[in-house]
């Protein structure tokens, strides 16, 4: 299998090269708005409310639907934030060994499997393939990426200091959208006879809503979900990613070769297929490791800064807190960081989009709401944590060194951001650098899992269907580190964020389901303390 990925790269090696050249970009990205500018006018039309301030109805929608979990379930960000700690830590990994007291019998049409019935499976050995630290890793791994790095600057740089005030609240909403989605991605999960794990929103919208009555406006929502997410695993997930990585591989050591960004994306694309031909247990094997160390390294050089520049930090935060109620700061923060940052990564948890049920549902369990209380993490250390920090180093050095003008939109986020670190720890940009092509390495190896469970859920489970998607995705590495992307890139992004129609449709409806699912979680863990 490796032979035949790795002969497929150097035969499409020619091709690329041909379209390195700056006319035929231009071309494709010509063509290809002309035949899809039509679907990115739609979801990201914005709603003007004033004369300045004009909004995307999807990102209306994801606020509105993280508000209503966050009452729905009584601040869950908050009161379940101590117990999401403790599951991450493994301190309640007995219970899925014991399993629940109260299992639901199972139905007289199940199928056996090995000689059982799943339902039983599920009390007498682990369900799933990855641990809870492994699924929160490899979904993290998808939402902490460049935007952390590059898309808080380009905010900043839009909305001013107070835009941080604002990317803070809509994290912290953003927390109970992901306990939502992940519990469900769990509960309507399929495992075949050998274990693997087959989850995410196209899951609970056909499975769920089926319980609701609502079984054939489930499929069309299902299917909807899986062709975005596959468009957004080639595009958002793979050759932005590959495109941003390569151009500052780039830019660092000087090349000049016309075929450099070809070759990158060939080597990448060889490291990312290593990874992605094992499965989901060796993506979360990869990322479990990865993740951590990217983020002790990062918020740790931030911390540095922080720490050196002490005086600094009271002026900051004095600058954050008044840009947020000012007019400029209120733009800054819904405009500038939540609509940049949806569409470039800076706002990246992906709460509400639903990829990440796609991994959480990987995770060995019993009790859906365990996941999704773990799930709550992720917007916390992607947002709350990480972009904070990003944050604080570029309005602390900018109060030093003055390396962008606030109200005025910068194009390179990351030199931006590299400027600020280099100015206090000179030469950091080179950690950068590397952190860059770290985050967009394990941001496409996850992206690779959630598109081939769309691909699957459309076309089969099959090793046939499998290769061909990595095929595909492994070309899609290549081409977007050798040429431009523009309109391609509007394209996906607006393909993730489609992902929001269905599956907020089908999270709010299920929320029930949810609150069951909670209730039985938290009375095993009573039960288990006594």
């Amino acid at each position: 299998m490796y032979k035949k990925i790795l002969s497929l790269i150097f035969f499409a090696t020619p091709i690329l090269t041909f379209a390195q050249e700056q006319s035929v970009s231009d071309i494709i990205d010509e063509k290809f708005k002309a035949y899809t500018g039509w679907f990115v006018d739609i979801i990201f039309y914005a709603i003007p409310f004033t004369d300045t301030v004009q909004i995307p109805w999807v990102l209306i929608v994801l606020l509105g639907g993280a508000i209503y979990f966050t009452l729905t379930f009584r601040f869950a960000q908050f009161t379940l934030f101590g117990t999401s700690l403790k599951v991450v830590a493994g301190k309640y990994d007995e219970l899925d060994e014991t399993g629940a007291p109260d299992v639901h019998p199972p139905a007289d049409n199940l199928t056996v499997v090995d000689g059982d019935l799943p339902e039983t499976i599920k009390v007498e050995g682990h369900h799933g393939e990855v641990s809870h630290f492994q699924a929160l890793t490899a979904a993290l791994s998808a939402t902490v990426g460049l935007g952390n790095i590059a898309g808080v600057a380009v905010a900043l740089s839009i909305g001013g200091p107070g835009a941080t005030f604002w990317m803070i609240l809509a994290g912290l909403l953003g927390m109970a959208s992901k306990f939502a989605e992940c519990t469900l991605g769990v509960k309507y999960r399929d495992v075949d006879k050998n274990g693997t794990v087959y989850g995410g929103p196209m899951y609970y919208l056909t499975k769920g809503l089926k319980e609701k009555g609502m079984g054939g406006f489930g499929k069309v929502l299902a299917v909807f979900f899986a062709i975005m997410v596959i468009g957004g695993s080639f595009g958002g997930g793979n050759m932005f990613q590959a495109n941003q990585a390569s151009a500052q591989f780039i830019k660092l050591f000087g090349l000049t070769n016309d075929n450099a960004g070809l070759f990158f994306g060939i080597a990448m694309a060889v490291i990312v297929a290593v990874v992605i031909i094992g499965g989901i247990k060796r993506i979360a094997s990869v990322t479990e490791k990865i993740v951590p160390f990217m983020a002790v390294i990062y918020v740790g050089a931030a911390l540095v800064i922080i720490v050196l520049d002490y005086k600094l930090v009271p002026q900051a935060f004095k600058l954050i807190f008044d840009g947020a109620f000012t007019g400029a700061g209120i733009a800054g923060g819904f405009i500038g960081v939540i609509i940049q940052g949806f569409r470039r990564g800076t706002f990246s948890n992906e709460a509400g989009v639903g990829s990440a049920a796609i991994a959480h549902s990987a995770v060995r369990t019993k009790f859906p709401a365990s996941e999704g209380i773990v799930a709550l993490l992720e917007p916390f250390v992607d947002t709350v944590l990480i972009c904070t920090m990003t944050a604080l180093v570029l309005v602390i050095t900018n109060i030093k060194g003055g390396f962008f003008e606030y109200g005025v939109e910068v194009k390179q986020g990351v030199e931006i951001t590299a400027n600020a670190f280099d100015s206090v720890i000179p030469h950091f940009s080179i950690v950068l650098t590397i952190a860059v092509i770290l985050f967009a390495f394990s941001t496409m190896i996850s992206w690779s899992y959630y598109g081939m469970q769309g691909w699957k859920f459309l076309f089969g489970k099959g090793k046939v269907t499998d290769l061909v998607y990595k095929l595909l995705f492994l070309s899609f590495v290549i081409i977007g580190a050798s040429i431009s992307l523009g309109a391609v890139i509007n394209f996906s992004d607006a393909m993730i964020f489609a992902m929001v129609v269905p599956n907020m449709i089908g999270v709010v409806i299920l929320s029930p389901k949810i609150k069951e699912e909670l209730a039985r979680y938290l009375s095993a863990i009573k039960q288990d303390k006594k």
